[in-house]
């Protein structure tokens, strides 16, 4: 290891040395001083250096041999390889010095095969709260950029590459980072349409205690601090009528949340592969039916202004790659579909104004397609603030094609980026009589992610780390879809069949006893 750097006070030395210590143990010496990342790249070294320039490595087990250099970088030549066919536990870290005080962000590109006990990259002994994000877990092999803000008060800080891992568990680290400016997640939200309903029907939660408690409660204070909620025209059972949404509106805005208004244009689901003219509606023509959005729109948004709770962000349409009611609105006539989306807009602003406006569509994770739809919007001029996708890691692809494409459209189109559905599963067990969305047999899993409660919470995790990660800001955050959908009677998909299950409460955030789990605690502020 290096020697001590030659300025470093008695007092510094010991603030580092007793950061470090709380992730794995007290070092023997404090990496050198500096106000700038050094060997960021760990490009200086040849390969197979056990403490690359700038860096050390320290391990209370005496496993420091796991970190190394090694070739293949995600760019140059040499990237940090944690590493060993024994169990170990490092920290590669660096000591900064002479900072002004103020907010910064450490960014690093990385990659995981899985498996370890904990890996991660943190700031600690920089005046306040010790920070962290995990590696994912990238079964593809392909590198990830993730981050991690701190508020440095006290002119120091120190970089940390922790692994605590097990025999013959790997992990990359590459291109580290240290600038001014702080990456935050503005939205840590959940889709509860469900849960009225589900209530009414005598569902229940507990919290991770065991104590019966408010789901809006639980979720709200483990940090969620925005709701989505859909509005369906005349569904078949009122389920997420009108009336319905404004009273779920009243309770998430008595909780502090801000609140995504979905506005479906149906009487049930809409997505990809259904867009149903309301039947109040049919046989109108196409004026007639632009006319019908607008005021439907402006009746919704002004009705929830009226009782107090308006809606900070309005999605016109759900999930609406191919279009909206069909066939008017489909994407093969464009025109028609964006006439259709401006006159729903142009609803939503005649109520308020200051409403942001998502266009929400589906598979954030398919870069090219996914920009020729929001480039198609632009030259249509249908007029927008948010782009919104959903994301399925185990139907639409790992998290680096998640990230690309957020970070394509972010740059593309000036405009911030929302995962507006997410979910994954914590079992593939059934809670109830519906064949479930997600089964060990229709789907196959991330293997980074296992169906436990543990791999649930790793990838909702995960999910907001990239979202984060997107540049310059742009990244507000993430909705995990229906974590209160749980087992209920009479609260299933269909609102036709009172009988039906809800095909998702393997992927709720409560277990089959309406407890909370472990994924509650990914809404945390970061």
């Amino acid at each position: 290891m290096p020697h001590l750097f030659p300025r470093l006070t008695r007092a510094l030395a010991v603030t580092a040395l007793l950061a470090v210590t709380l992730l794995v143990g007290a070092p023997a010496t404090i990496a050198r001083a500096a106000s700038t990342v050094t060997n960021g790249g760990f490009e200086t070294d040849a390969k197979g250096t056990a403490t690359p320039t700038g860096w050390t490595t320290y391990s209370a087990n005496g496993t420091a041999a796991a970190a190394y250099t090694e070739a293949g970088g995600h760019s140059g030549s040499y990237r940090l390889t944690h590493y060993s066919a024994s169990a170990y536990s490092v920290n590669t870290y660096q000591y900064l010095s002479g900072l002004t005080n103020g907010n910064y962000t450490l960014t690093a590109w990385v990659r995981s095969g899985g498996g370890q006990n904990s890996v991660y990259v943190g700031l600690t002994n920089c005046g306040g709260t010790d920070k962290k994000t995990y590696v994912p877990t990238m079964a593809d092999g392909n590198w990830v950029r993730i981050v991690v803000s701190t508020t440095v008060s006290n002119n120091q800080c120190t970089i940390n590459l922790v692994s605590d891992a097990k025999a013959g568990n790997w992990a990359n680290f590459d291109d580290i980072s240290f600038t001014s400016g702080y990456a935050s997640l503005a939205v840590r939200g959940g889709d509860v349409s469900s849960l009225q309903r589900g209530e009414n029907l005598g569902g229940v939660y507990y919290n991770s205690s065991g104590t019966q408690q408010d789901p809006l409660t639980i979720l709200g204070s483990a940090g969620m601090n925005y709701a989505r909620l859909r509005v369906w025209v005349n569904p078949a059972d009122g389920f997420d009528n009108e009336a319905q949404l404004l009273a779920m509106a009243k309770q998430v805005k008595a909780k502090g949340m801000g609140l995504l208004l979905d506005l479906h244009y149906s009487d049930t689901w809409a997505d990809p592969g259904k867009q149903a003219i309301p039947a109040a509606w049919a046989g109108y023509t196409l004026a007639q039916l632009e006319t019908a959005v607008y005021n439907y729109s402006k009746q919704i948004t002004a009705d929830l202004v009226a009782q107090g709770t308006a809606p900070d962000m309005v999605q016109t349409g759900n999930e609406i790659n191919a279009g909206m009611l069909w066939t008017y609105g489909s994407t093969s006539n464009w025109s028609q579909f964006a006439a259709l989306l401006k006159s729903g807009i142009s609803g939503v602003k005649a109520a308020d104004s200051s409403a942001k406006i998502m266009l929400h569509i589906a598979n954030g994770a398919a870069d090219a397609t996914d920009k020729a739809w929001y480039q198609n919007a632009v030259n249509y001029g249908v007029p927008f603030d948010v782009i919104g996708l959903s994301y399925y890691d185990y139907w639409h692809g790992p998290l680096d094609q998640l990230q690309t494409t957020l970070d394509d459209l972010a740059a593309t189109f000036g405009k911030p980026v929302v995962v507006a559905e997410t979910a994954y599963p914590w079992t593939t067990a059934n809670g109830d009589s519906e064949t479930n969305s997600v089964t060990a047999t229709n789907t196959t899993l991330d293997a980074g992610y296992p169906a436990t409660p543990a791999g649930q919470a790793a990838n909702f995790r995960d999910v907001l780390s990239v979202v984060q990660a997107v540049p310059n800001g742009l990244g507000w955050g993430a909705f995990y879809w229906e974590p209160t959908w749980t087992v209920v009677s009479g609260n299933g998909w269909d609102p036709t069949n009172a009988s039906s299950g809800d095909g998702w409460e393997n992927q709720a955030m409560f277990d089959f006893s309406d407890k909370a789990m472990s994924v509650v605690s990914d809404y945390a502020a970061r």
